[in-house]
């Protein structure tokens, strides 16, 4: 076991997150890669100068994810903060930053609505909402930016009818949780955001004690009516279903569209196959491929333990960088390359172990019938601009693009 000093005295560690080579915008940073290739374990250096551990490796990703002595609690000391986080968090985080018991706790409140025989249930609403947009794709003007049009709305409209949201009040949550989830934005900027999506929840909540519905807010506003929440975690656990529930999915739907047209003959492979399991297997190949959170899970060791040949010290802050975990050679043969046959189910793009992704299987979902149904009902699909014009995401928390013109 190998102990690895604390801080970068010589001022010669790797710098992370490191930065997306412009003519492979798909792919982890060359640095990144260029780590994986060495070691699976390796001290880094943050931007505001503190240095943590980052792994690369696969298994070594799944063993910190899944260890009993590895947190998630952004509170602790140690836990790597990302550089636009308040130093004192405040007590309005949500369960996904949270340790057992209270983690599971919360989570077992809303789980229920994301398991995937209730996710079924709502296919057929989601492919109604997929066609009347293509619909009015269609009867629109064209060239036409597929983010606001289609991206965007498809996971909007769905987490909407899932909380009970008003979808008239999209454009307001959409404009803040873009905020929450940019790097360049001040501390003072994201709190601003974050507490006007509360204080928005927070009235949503309030509807729902008064007039409950057949929606998940209103079965979270009962826990608090059961003494089981306060509002001010009702609220927060609202604005995390609503922020996740569309920022990723909508730059998925996106960035694989973009992946796709890059790569004709795997475009052609979805278009023209009636197979579900081959748009399913589609779908896990794209999370694999492009994995958008691409500043990877922290976590904070709170006892010495040993991954991969290394030992991490209790205190020490972790980062695992799923998006090269999922091009590691040794799981995912070939791994630069997009294969929408791989059986690419390994993948951690979701995470692992108990802070895995609750929504997983609504993502899939959705992901799966906006991909198998776009491509066929609009076959001649094609970029309306130069590839190189594409805004690519790269100050964000989430990947993405920030527009996707389009034709056909």
């Amino acid at each position: 076991m190998t102990a690895i000093p604390d801080q970068d005295t010589s001022g010669t560690l790797p710098e992370f997150p490191g930065v997306r080579a412009a003519a492979c915008p798909f792919d982890p940073p060359p640095a990144l890669q260029a780590l994986q290739r060495d070691t699976p374990l390796t001290r880094v250096r943050l931007r505001d100068g503190g240095t943590v551990w980052l792994v690369t490796g696969y298994a070594e990703q799944k063993a910190v994810l899944s260890h009993p002595h590895v947190s998630s609690d952004i509170t602790r000391p140690g836990y790597p903060l990302p550089i636009l986080t308040p130093k004192r968090p405040d007590s309005s985080i949500s369960f996904i930053l949270m340790d057992d018991p209270e983690h599971h706790r919360l989570r077992r409140m809303v789980q229920g609505a994301f398991t995937v025989k209730r996710v079924e249930q709502m296919r057929p609403a989601v492919q109604r909402i997929v066609d009347d947009l293509i619909d009015d794709l269609l009867a629109g003007p064209k060239p036409v930016d597929l983010v606001e049009a289609f991206a965007l709305p498809v996971p909007s409209l769905v987490i909407c009818e899932l909380l009970g949201v008003p979808y008239a009040d999209h454009d307001f949550f959409q404009d803040n949780s873009k905020i929450i989830v940019k790097r360049d934005v001040s501390v003072e900027e994201r709190a601003a955001a974050g507490g006007r999506l509360r204080q928005y929840l927070d009235g949503l909540v309030g509807d729902k004690l008064d007039r409950p519905g057949d929606d998940l807010l209103s079965k979270v506003a009962a826990r608090v009516t059961a003494g089981e929440l306060t509002r001010q975690e009702a609220a927060q656990m609202g604005v995390l279903l609503l922020v996740a529930g569309h920022e990723t999915t909508a730059n998925m739907i996106a960035l694989g569209t973009l992946a796709l047209l890059r790569h004709p003959d795997q475009l052609a492979l979805l278009r023209g196959s009636e197979d579900p399991s081959l748009i399913a297997g589609a779908v896990e190949e794209l999370l694999r491929y492009l994995n958008i959170t691409h500043g990877g899970r922290r976590r904070v060791a709170t006892e010495d333990i040993e991954v991969g040949g290394r030992l991490i010290r209790a205190g020490e802050g972790i980062i695992v960088a799923n998006d090269i975990g999922n091009r590691d050679p040794e799981i995912f043969p070939a791994p630069d390359e997009l294969d929408v046959r791989r059986d690419a189910r390994r993948h951690v793009a979701f995470g692992f172990g108990v802070h895995q992704c609750l929504g997983q299987p609504l993502a899939r979902m959705e992901l799966q019938v906006a991909y198998g149904t776009l491509y066929k009902r609009i076959p001649t699909l094609t970029l309306a601009t130069e590839f190189e014009k594409i805004p690519f995401k790269h100050d964000g928390q989430v990947y993405g693009v920030y527009e996707l013109p389009v034709t056909w």
